[in-house]
């Protein structure tokens, strides 16, 4: 049968020109996005494909609202999760963590310009939101060496000239995250530099429809990926080997990394926070992983099990410390709705068991979008007067955690599940089981 042109450079040969999210159905595209696996895994699963036009304004639109609000000329974004955010574009996204050669600056009224790498201006084309492309905003030394200062003030001058043009003329300058010689470039241009994390933070907390659909896909994605991980899990592998099935799952449906290295096996799993690594996983252990996974659409999806791996029963130490866990994040999760306050998410609801409490987790929740997002809830022994008093919204998705570390013990259980709250209470976005041999079951 004669193949056609037409048809073999889509991603999707059974549609049209468009893919059920609205991005054009070509493969050469420049915008990244979920494979043909992925599309056709939500289809059968029934989720709703998100409207990415729609979604794209939602943020812009709220970005500008927020600098509107609080009397800004301007917010210019640096970290390449907030230029994600506004832009939907992504360029070496882990290389720009560390060498910022991307920025974004969004005016008072709206006028969005991006400055890229000097060859890659054409990754944002396909969102005329982005009303220029430029190049210029490389400020770090491996890239400017002893001259960022002057590679600084040519930047800070084209700033000064779009606020002045599109911000009217306020000085008063949100920024993110910049290098020094930004920071003083663009004080000696007169802007009144301001805090522009709370801005980007507080933006990106309330969730819009298409962005809990392209979540709820993500979500589908993740667990998909899991499952597999799971499914090849064997006593004999190293963690690292187990680890790679899952960034390999992920990458296959249109993933784009994962932010840690947190899966481990055995007395690796107490103390929590060692990173994955050459230990072989015996018969009768327990694996322990937590995904910080950036999966579809460029959406967090951060959520964490623990398994059994093994012929015999796990101890009942084991199965006590899963059970207290699983009852720690439901309970809790039962707080969640709007008005609820983060005091009384941090000072109410389950309280670990004493012989838990020096390995807790640094949070009991925190929000999650495009990563680990605002808001933070601590635990009673980490909580800080006036840092978040805040309230629940409509929107807001949440991780609920649970680390249950014996003191001095050999084995960690590691849970989370990722929660939307509703108009009326919330819903658990995490399909994905738990472990019925420890949780007794089995």
């Amino acid at each position: 049968m004669t193949q056609h042109y037409a048809d073999t450079r889509k991603i999707d040969p059974t549609r049209g020109e468009t893919l059920a999210d609205g991005s054009p159905n070509d493969g050469d595209r420049i915008e990244i996005g979920p494979t043909l696996l992925a599309l056709r895994e939500w289809e059968a699963a029934g989720l709703t494909a998100p409207n990415l036009e729609a979604m794209r304004d939602y943020r812009w639109k709220r970005l500008t609202q927020h600098i509107v609000d609080r009397d800004y000329g301007g917010l210019l974004m640096f970290d390449p999760l907030n230029i994600r955010y506004a832009t939907d574009s992504t360029n070496m996204q882990l290389w720009n963590t560390h060498n910022p050669f991307r920025a974004v600056l969004l005016c008072a009224d709206g006028y969005m310009v991006i400055w890229d790498y000097k060859n890659s201006p054409f990754l944002t084309d396909f969102n005329p939101l982005v009303r220029e492309q430029r190049s210029g905003a490389d400020l770090f030394y491996f890239d400017r060496g002893d001259k960022a200062d002057v590679a600084a003030d040519v930047f800070s001058k084209e700033v000064r000239d779009l606020i002045n043009q599109h911000g009217g003329g306020n000085n008063r300058l949100a920024v993110d995250k910049a290098m020094l010689n930004g920071i003083r470039a663009l004080e000696a241009q007169g802007f009144e530099i301001m805090e522009g994390e709370e801005v980007t933070e507080k933006s990106r907390s309330i969730k819009g429809p298409d962005e809990i659909l392209a979540m709820r896909c993500a979500s589908h994605a993740c667990e998909a990926s899991i499952l597999e991980m799971f499914e090849a899990t064997k006593p004999g592998m190293s963690e690292d080997a187990i680890w790679a099935e899952l960034h390999k799952a992920n990458i296959k449906r249109g993933g784009e990394w994962i932010e840690t290295r947190l899966l481990t096996t055995g007395p690796r799993t107490n103390p929590w926070f060692m990173e994955c690594g050459p230990r072989q996983l015996q018969n009768n252990e327990i694996v322990a992983f937590d995904t910080d996974l950036i999966g579809c659409y460029g959406i967090c999806v951060d959520i964490s099990r623990t398994w059994w791996i093994g012929t015999d029963k796990p101890r009942d130490d084991m199965i006590y410390a899963m059970r207290h866990a699983h009852e720690h994040i439901m309970t809790n999760m039962d707080m969640m709705k709007p008005g609820m306050s983060l005091r009384d998410l941090t000072f109410k609801g389950h309280q670990l068991d004493d012989q838990y409490i020096k390995g807790q987790y640094g949070c009991r929740f925190h929000g999650v979008g495009l990563c680990d997002e605002w808001p933070l809830v601590a635990y009673k022994e980490g909580y800080v007067e006036g840092a978040f008093d805040y309230e629940l919204e409509p929107g807001m998705v949440l991780c609920a955690e649970a680390l249950v570390s014996p003191e001095g013990g050999d084995f960690s259980i590691k849970l989370e599940d990722q929660v939307l709250v509703t108009e009326d209470g919330y819903e658990n976005l995490t399909k994905y089981p738990f472990c019925p041999h420890l949780m007794g079951e089995i």
